[in-house]
């Protein structure tokens, strides 16, 4: 193997962009994290959010003058969009060699060890990624206002909604609309206002207050995750579908979900290997070793 050879990978979603940067051999030297890296909402921001994350990772390394000998998968949503993707792949990057690709890939493959498997992440956004033989399927994922139900900006979207609709008198209060209420003093048009400017992340910020109050069983919050589940339910069915005979759950809403889960998706769910950061570095390994970079 290249001594010299650094192997980085990069999980860019809708929240924070994590990197870990790892020697040839897989041991690992250093890890950083950053800002949201979600390609979809913009190049600039995604992939300086990469540089910011890299650049913790490698100086917490003490390497950090060796960007040039990193072989790196950078595994970002938004990636599986064509236009998106292309468009990363000509992005100018100080790495050897770098591989782009979608967040779920890297977690489909973290999650199974590189087995045949799917995955739904259930984070900022949603989406189902399976790979069974040499095919990769996918489902949902399309971007949030029109898609990526059950995720936190959906979640956050609908309590807006519903805290809306208790201001006009059309449902009674909870714990949980008064709540977030509070957050705009009461006032519907500081909602609107909000709403006006308000990024696909800002809306996920009120999905704690969701599962918060679903802990209390209030009863929107226990309807909203109900809801979310049937969401992520229809995500497995249809990964099972395509012949996927296990699947796990990824990102940072997947535990307060999964209790919510149908038994039918039960049936089919297993504990992830490994994360998404772990599935960027093989494939980061995966790149090397197709270069002949490393045995």
């Amino acid at each position: 193997m290249n001594e010299r050879l650094l192997l980085l990978g990069v999980d860019g979603g809708g929240t924070q962009c994590r990197a870990r940067l790892c020697g040839s051999d897989g041991t690992i030297l250093g890890e950083g994290a950053a800002g949201p890296a979600n390609i979809r909402l913009g190049l600039d921001e995604s992939f300086a959010a990469v540089r910011t994350a890299t650049t913790r990772a490698l100086a917490e390394a003490g390497l950090l003058s060796h960007e040039h000998d990193i072989i790196a998968c950078l595994a970002l949503a938004g990636a599986s969009e064509p236009t998106n993707l292309a468009a990363a792949q000509q992005y100018p990057l100080p790495f050897r060699r770098a591989l782009v690709t979608t967040d779920a890939h890297a977690a489909c493959v973290g999650a199974h060890g590189g087995r045949d498997g799917g995955v739904v992440i259930v984070g900022t956004g949603t989406v189902g990624w399976a790979i069974r033989g040499a095919r990769q399927y996918r489902v949902g994922g399309w971007g949030f206002p029109i898609s990526d139900e059950g995720g936190g900006a959906w979640l956050g979207c609908e309590v807006i909604r519903r805290t809306l609709w208790a201001l006009d008198g059309r449902i009674p209060w909870t714990g949980l609309l008064r709540a977030v209420s509070t957050e705009f003093k009461a006032d519907p048009h500081a909602i609107v206002r909000w709403m006006s400017a308000a990024a696909t992340r800002d809306y996920g910020t009120f999905a704690p207050f969701v599962i918060e109050h679903a802990s209390r069983n209030d009863t929107i919050a226990c309807d909203l995750l109900r809801m979310a589940a049937g969401h992520i339910d229809a995500l497995v069915a249809r990964l099972g579908a395509f012949g996927v005979e296990r699947v796990a759950l990824s990102g940072g809403l997947a535990a307060s979900i999964e209790v919510w889960l149908s038994e039918a998706s039960h049936a089919l769910l297993v504990a992830p290997a490994a994360d998404a950061l772990t599935g960027a570095v093989e494939l980061a390994r995966t790149e090397a070793r197709s270069a002949a970079l490393i045995s």
